[in-house]
């Protein structure tokens, strides 16, 4: 006597069975009839149960979670409540609708039924074949060699202008133009610089002068290069 046997189509999870229930009622996934979609949900459950199938507990905590938006629905000044509960199921259904759809096409690209050769070893020929113009090989010449040299650290010669000046003390102007002044007794502003070199030293002088005339040592009178510059009287220069 031939056996007669049943067959279910087999779900994944409870929310597998709410999209198949979704897609054969052609419901909008946005705004789901929680009515409709609980009573089909009851129906299929019953149908597991009846053919003797193991129903997972997940199945039943959706199930109670249907009935639980439903009661909820029906209670008055709830209606946020609701919306936020059935836009949670929504986003879990969208989800998982993604996740099979990736789950689909990655599954396109992998098989167990094909092999993949490792290369064969293939002896090349190295030699360089090409021919070139000759001013092309030396402009480009040029442009590596350039390239290489800028990636070089900068010589000595290069901070020259900026830390290899001579450094003059501007004691030592001080001294300078203190004995200037007890040997000549008066100078003009611009002789105190006559015998200065470079610029290190008419830098230092300057401030040497200034420093003289804050100490109150000496005493320069009159305006531009023709002023006069004196010691200021019982001043003796330390020599």
């Amino acid at each position: 006597m031939e056996q007669i046997t049943y067959s279910l189509p087999v779900f994944e999870g409870p929310l597998d069975l709410l999209l198949t229930l979704i897609a054969k009622n052609k419901l909008n996934i946005y705004d789901i009839e929680i009515s409709l979609l609980l009573e089909q949900y009851t129906e299929k459950i019953k149908e597991m149960q009846e053919e003797q199938m193991e129903v997972a507990s997940e199945f039943l905590e959706m199930a109670s979670r249907l009935v639980y938006i439903k009661s909820t629905m029906l209670l008055p000044k709830h209606e946020e409540e609701v919306e936020e509960l059935k836009k949670e199921l929504t986003g879990q259904l969208l989800e998982y609708r993604e996740c099979k759809r990736i789950a689909a096409v990655m599954a396109g690209l992998v098989s167990f039924d094909s092999f993949c050769r490792e290369p064969s070893k293939v002896d090349y020929d190295m030699t360089y074949t090409r021919t070139h113009n000759a001013i092309v090989l030396a402009q480009a010449y040029v442009r590596a060699a350039g390239r290489g040299k800028r990636k070089l650290p900068p010589t000595a010669e290069s901070f020259r202008g900026i830390v290899a000046r001579r450094i003059v003390p501007v004691g030592s102007r001080i001294v300078r133009v203190l004995r200037t002044l007890r040997k000549k007794g008066t100078v003009t502003y611009s002789g105190l610089f006559y015998e200065c070199e470079d610029k290190p030293e008419l830098v230092a002088t300057f401030l040497a002068i200034l420093e003289l005339v804050k100490g109150k040592r000496i005493r320069v009178e009159g305006d531009g290069d023709d002023a006069t510059v004196m010691l200021v009287e019982g001043e003796r220069p330390q020599v």
